[in-house]
């Protein structure tokens, strides 16, 4: 063999190492990119709310009507299994990767190359989703301002008004409903379609609250759901509407338009439920229509009873019907098991503290200076509404 016959020999067996190396170099620079781009948009988020706005109405949507419409054809909550991956598959991959990097003497260098790449896609991934479905839209003009609903100060008196109305329709709306043999509420509506027409309903008065919608999923693991208190949760990862199908089935219907309103671009908690109630309210389904006053009736009643004296109280829970009652005492009835919960795997009281620092942390981060207190400010939203209809 002559010398340049093993010159080029030794090249094309270098060629492939170099190639790889410039593959690999360019996965760094494309999640750098897209960090970048993340940083720069959140920057703007925070500087910019007509940038937001704009965001929400022509560029959100594109995630919900591609990759939600991906998710949305299977027939499990893809953002439970991305969970699992994370909270199992994580700690063993940290585990094969020192347990290679000890076997595997001579190739440790490629190893740690392998799974840092890996990592590093997982860290981009998460920064990159949560700043196009979550972050950017937390910055938006609320939905007040958008859908140019008055926003003023109210009396008590109105707010008794308001709470003796939704007092009076579900009274009337509690006849409606399926019951058990023990008076208990029984859901007979489906979870899915009727709530997507419903929320559809309100895109002819409401923005970005038409077209496409995800399809609602039932979380496997509802339980660890209740001890976190959460009914229901958007998942951005998965641009999915996801619910624990283990609480008291009353308030479901309610629950899950609350997630879809997420997925429209609404991600304020007192907006959410402020939406879901006129979902519900729109619906043709008894089920739903009751689900969405039983939830604002509590919220109603916890501003009233803030500074109501008690004979008020007494006065305004004796309007209440039995049936209503029963739903309320059963629900409450839920959450409590779940915190007396024995033999458990984590301690709910536990679960719950560490959820609850969590999502106030997150709202606080992301603008909400009330936190959890945010959810309570449903009530002003119904009382602008209601007033500048007339219907106060």
């Amino acid at each position: 063999m002559t010398d340049t016959a093993v010159k080029k020999s030794a090249e094309s067996v270098k060629m492939p190492e170099n190639g790889k190396k410039k593959h690999l170099s360019w996965q760094v620079i494309a999640c750098v990119c897209l960090v970048a781009v993340s940083v720069v948009l959140n920057v703007i988020a925070w500087k910019s709310t007509a940038f937001c706005d704009w965001y929400t109405a022509h560029v959100f949507p594109i995630w919900e009507n591609t990759y939600g419409r991906l998710t949305s054809l299977l027939p499990f909550s893809f953002g439970e299994l991305l969970i699992a991956v994370a909270v199992f598959g994580i700690p063993l991959s940290l585990v094969a990767m020192l347990v290679l990097v000890i076997v595997r003497k001579g190739k440790r260098k490629k190893t740690a190359k392998i799974f840092g790449l890996v990592y590093m896609w997982i860290v981009t991934f998460v920064v990159t989703v949560q700043t196009f479905n979550c972050f950017v839209i937390y910055h938006c003009s609320s939905f007040a301002e958008l859908n140019s609903i008055p926003t003023e100060q109210h009396t008590r008196t109105e707010l008794e008004a308001l709470g003796n109305k939704l007092v009076t329709e579900i009274n009337a709306l509690s006849k409606e409903v399926e019951r058990d043999s023990e008076g208990k509420f029984v859901l007979t509506a489906d979870l899915d379609k009727t709530a997507q027409e419903a929320m559809r309903g309100l895109g002819s008065e409401f923005k970005n609250l038409g077209g496409f919608y995800v399809t609602p999923k039932a979380i496997k693991c509802s339980f660890f759901m209740s001890q976190m208190d959460l009914m229901g949760i958007y998942f951005p990862f998965s641009m999915e509407a996801n619910y624990n199908q283990d609480m008291y089935k009353a308030k479901l219907p309610d629950t899950i338009c609350h997630e879809l309103a997420h997925t429209k671009g609404y991600i304020q908690e007192d907006e959410a439920n402020f939406i879901a109630f006129m979902a519900c309210d729109r619906s043709d389904n008894a089920d739903y229509r009751y689900s969405g006053y039983l939830a604002a009736l509590g919220e109603v009643r916890n501003k009233i009873f803030d500074y109501a004296s008690d004979d008020k109280k007494i006065e305004f829970d004796s309007s209440i019907c039995d049936e209503v009652w029963a739903d309320m005492e059963a629900n409450w009835d839920y959450w409590r098991s779940v915190d007396e919960a024995k033999d458990t795997v984590f301690d709910s009281e536990a679960v719950g503290e560490i959820s609850d620092k969590a999502m106030e942390k997150s709202l606080k981060l992301n603008g909400v200076e009330d936190g959890k207190q945010s959810y309570g400010r449903m009530v002003d939203l119904m009382l602008n509404y209601f007033k500048d209809k007339g219907e106060l």
